[in-house]
Order: structure tokens, then sequence, then C-alpha cells
């Protein structure tokens, strides 16, 4: 009988002694990327709850040499004093009318606009788009002066109207090319087969297309909505009137030659950036469910 001699041991080699170092590389570098963003983190929400935690504080420890990280003796005083402040409602009226026109009127344009750049061909559609890059390298301040002698020739300073289409003047190019971004990436024979379905072009747009690019017009609705509400410089300049003037104009009245009052400047703050946060909150799931939408129908 022939004898089977067991097989040599494989011998393993030690991969602990060698592993170890790289995992506490990969640990450390999880760590330092964490630290940083909870670093970014941390400068981006401390002024916002520095203004919300003044807007509860009271006068003593607003003005207090110690400060105070959470208020002691939360007061709503500052929150009554700034709504009870001359123009609060009008200003706040006149800011929703204004951002409502902006939103609704840069939304068509653009829309049509993005359409026209990323599916049609005509003379001049590659400089434009140029233009449109151009427009949007040049700072507001530079365009303060040309844009205030235009409205003065039409007769629409100190008016809601001259400063709607001022805001739509910067907001547009940034919402044409982000549509048209959206729109190029869309197939085109989806709609041609639409097309070849029985369905005409404008349903082909409506049915196929539209449903894709909603995120991108919910996108830019809520960059016309936050560009328009916090604009200052605009409406500070072209709005001359205490009647005719937008919220950020009015919170500018809590400085004056005595001084600031700070917290019902910070409570007056709070609620103008109430409407923002809110708008967002309501919308971003409709842009959730309609990238989730158009992955599938894609």
């Amino acid at each position: 009988m022939s004898t089977v001699t067991p097989a040599a041991p494989v011998p393993v080699a030690p991969t602990t002694t060698r592993s170890s170092p790289f995992r506490r590389r990969r640990i450390m570098h999880r760590v330092a990327l964490n630290g940083v963003a909870l670093l970014v983190f941390v400068v981006m929400v401390f002024p916002v709850y520095w203004m919300v935690a003044t807007a509860f504080k009271p006068g003593s420890e607003i003005l207090d040499y110690t400060p105070h990280w959470i208020p002691s003796h939360p007061t709503l005083r500052n929150f009554t004093n700034a709504m009870h402040r001359p123009y609060f409602w009008t200003d706040a009226k006149n800011s929703l009318i204004i951002v409502a026109f902006v939103v609704l009127l840069s939304g068509i344009v653009a829309f049509l606009a993005a359409l026209a750049l990323s599916r049609f061909r005509f003379r001049g559609r590659s400089a434009f788009i140029v233009l449109i890059i151009g427009v949007q390298m040049v700072p507001l301040a530079a365009l303060i002066i040309p844009l205030y002698i235009t409205a003065s020739r039409a007769h629409l300073v100190n008016t809601l109207t001259g400063v709607i289409f001022m805001y739509m003047a910067f907001v547009l190019p940034f919402s044409v090319w982000t549509l048209r971004g959206f729109m190029l990436g869309v197939p085109r024979e989806l709609e041609e087969a639409a097309m070849v379905d029985g369905a005409t072009r404008f349903g082909a747009f409506i049915r196929v297309m539209f449903p894709l690019v909603a995120p991108g017009l919910v996108a830019t609705s809520i960059f016309a909505f936050i560009q328009a509400w916090n604009e200052f410089i605009i409406a500070y300049v072209f709005l001359h009137d205490s009647s005719k003037q937008t919220l950020t104009v009015w919170l500018a009245s809590f400085t004056t030659l005595h001084g600031t009052d700070w917290g019902p400047l910070m409570a007056g703050a709070t609620l103008t950036a109430l409407p923002v946060v809110v708008f967002f909150v309501l919308v971003q799931r409709k842009i959730a469910f309609g990238l989730t939408a158009g992955a599938v129908r894609g």
C-alpha cells in the first residue's frame, strides 16, 4: 500500500503588523475629515444660532461683556417690538409681492430661453451662451448705476415694478444656464419616440420633457426666491419711500445715530429668515421626488 504523505503547511505571512499602520492611517484620515466637516458646520451654523439666541435675550444679557451662550431669561419682547415697528407688515407684503412676481416671471422666461438654447439651432446661439456666462461674472455693484439710469428714464424708480425688473436682470442668467443644463441631460430620443407614437411636439414636450426638467425648474425657483428675498442693495437704492421698501431695507432702520437696537434687530432678522426656511422645507421634498421620478422614467 502506498502511503500518502500529508502536504506541508503553507506558511502564512503575518499581515497584522502590515495592516495595522494602514488601518491607523485610514482611521486618522476619517477623523481628520470629520473634524474639518464639523468645524465648517459650526462656522456656518453658529451665526444663525447666535442671531436666534440673541432674539430671545433681554437687553441686559445682550449688552453684557460676559457672553451668554444660552438665554438665561428668554423673552418674546424683542419679537413684539420688531413686529410693532412702523412699516413691518407693509414691507413684508412688498417683499412677498416682489418675490412672487420674480419667481413666476423668471421661471417662465428662463424656461423658454433654456428650451430654445438646448433644443434649437439659430444664429447667435453660441454668442448668447457666452453672454450669459459673462453677465454672471459682472459684480452687482457695477450694474447699480446703469440700472438706475435706465429705470429713471423709464420712470420705474421708487416702484415695485422697477425692482421686479431689476431683480430679474441678475436672476435670469443663472436660471437660464441651470435650466439649459437640465434640458441637455434629457435625450432627444425620448421626444422623438413620443412623436413616433403619435404625440405632437407640444404633447411630447409636456408629457415627456417637462416632468424630467421639473426638478431643475424647482431648483431655479428656490435660487430666485432666495436671491430676491435677501437682496438689499437694489431695494435700498431704488426704493425711497418707507412704505415701498422690502424687509431687508426695513432691517437697516434698527441702526440709527444713537446706536443699534440689537434685540429687536435680531428678532426682525429671524422673522425675515423664516419664509426662506419654510419655502425650502416645503419644496425640498418635491426636488427629491422629481429626481427619482425622472430617473425611473428615463
